[in-house]
């Protein structure tokens, strides 16, 4: 099975993640978005709900009648909060660029929840989590607030050489309260293109076991294990996380060896 992805984007539409034909991944699809100025993207959801989140750059968005303008305030995702928008599906929209811009498209199977949002930078929830070295910033975008199908988005800010999803967590198999079921995917930035950093995956029994070398806009699947990451001494790292589950509950389940660290907090 392929976990790490890495592409370099082109000024158009990048398919990254497309679950028909990923082994491992269910519900989540990914494609990155590039567009110079005055450069537009259209796309007709039908059965697909999506999370459309602006890394960087400003555009307007049409949905049917509706019209979004001048959205997006950050130069890239290290220069402020995201704006974003919930689009349930059997929607038809149209991305105009205003400024050149990445955005990240996140898409998940829908069938009849949820209502077009518009989410401000001021709607995103800052929580900072951990200490010492494996202190990091967590926004949530895409959370309960929000009525989706099965989509939770938000991003997380490692310090230089810090690690994150630390104590490693896992949220693989439906047992609430302990842990509820839900896939992920990981897509990655960093404050300087050179910049580089790690993702390990692995289980229990060590069926998964794997370790890769991250940079600037790969991607790794995350259909079950734990998943810590570490960035790379003198490089912030940033990654979007998209996650999807047929119940939206965040609980996760973190491995009982490394729990004792959080006795540091």
């Amino acid at each position: 099975m392929k976990y790490h992805f890495r592409k370099k984007p082109d000024y158009a539409l990048n398919k990254i993640i497309n679950p028909d034909v990923v082994e491992g991944i269910n519900l989540i699809g990914f494609n990155f978005l590039k567009l110079r100025t005055n450069e537009s993207f259209n796309e007709s959801l039908k059965d697909k709900e999506l999370g459309l989140i602006i890394l960087g750059g400003e555009c307007s968005v049409k949905i049917g009648s509706e019209t979004y303008s001048s959205i997006g305030e950050r130069k890239n995702v290290f220069d402020g909060k995201a704006y974003a928008l919930y689009i349930p599906g059997n929607k038809k929209y149209r991305i105009e660029a205003e400024s050149e811009c990445e955005i990240a498209l996140c898409y998940a199977p829908w069938r009849d929840k949820g209502k077009i949002t518009l989410i401000k930078p001021k709607d995103n929830i800052c929580n900072f989590r951990g200490k010492e070295n494996w202190s990091r910033e967590v926004r949530d975008i895409i959370d309960s607030r929000i009525e989706t199908e099965h989509l939770i988005i938000g991003e997380t800010f490692n310090p230089p050489g810090n690690w994150s999803s630390y104590p490693p967590h896992k949220h693989e198999i439906h047992n609430p309260p302990e842990e509820c079921k839900l896939e992920e995917v990981y897509f990655f930035k960093f404050s300087k293109p050179s910049g580089f950093g790690f993702q390990k995956i692995y289980t229990d029994d060590r069926s998964i076991d794997k370790a890769f070398s991250i940079e600037e806009n790969d991607t790794v699947i995350i259909p079950k294990g734990y998943h810590p990451v570490a960035a790379a001494p003198g490089y912030s790292l940033y990654y979007l996380w998209i996650l999807a589950g047929e119940e939206r509950k965040l609980i996760p389940n973190d491995d009982p060896d490394h729990k004792w660290i959080f006795e540091q907090i």
